[in-house]
């Protein structure tokens, strides 16, 4: 984002710029790596189908970390994550476009520029995937 998010300019329901992922195997594979997750239905089409899958799922904890890109993009430098949670819906596959949104669902009356973010990954069929919540500190305008 080129503008800092200012807190007194932040509405609730206000938007965050959405970010598109295009998961693909050899990024899985790359994410089992650094992770140390090597479940075999992150990579091997058989083990997934043994499972019951229609073939490869994306890690849930891969889909988190884009939507905390979405959230740290929008926030820029003078932004701070404080905390987020997540919740795993519905699978991710290799190859399907995903749609990472958000939205400031509440401002903390304290005045320490706490904004609380409703996020969440939908695939192509327009289910969420994962879905969340991102408290961050936003800078206050100066005077």
């Amino acid at each position: 984002m080129a503008d800092t998010p200012y807190f007194e300019d932040t509405a609730v329901g206000a938007e965050l710029p959405a970010l598109e992922k295009l998961p693909t195997p050899r990024q899985l594979v790359m994410y089992a790596g650094a992770s140390g997750d090597f479940n075999p239905i992150h990579y091997d089409r058989e083990a997934a189908a043994a499972r019951g899958l229609p073939g490869i799922v994306v890690h849930g904890q891969l889909v988190s970390s884009c939507l905390i890109q979405l959230v740290t993009d929008w926030l820029g430098p003078a932004g701070s994550l404080k905390k987020h949670s997540v919740s795993y819906k519905a699978m991710t596959f290799p190859g399907e476009k995903l749609l990472l949104r958000g939205v400031v669902a509440r401002k903390s009356e304290a005045g320490d520029g706490l904004v609380t973010l409703s996020i969440w990954a939908e695939n192509p069929r327009g289910e969420k995937t994962v879905t969340g919540t991102a408290v961050v500190e936003l800078p206050r305008r100066p005077v």
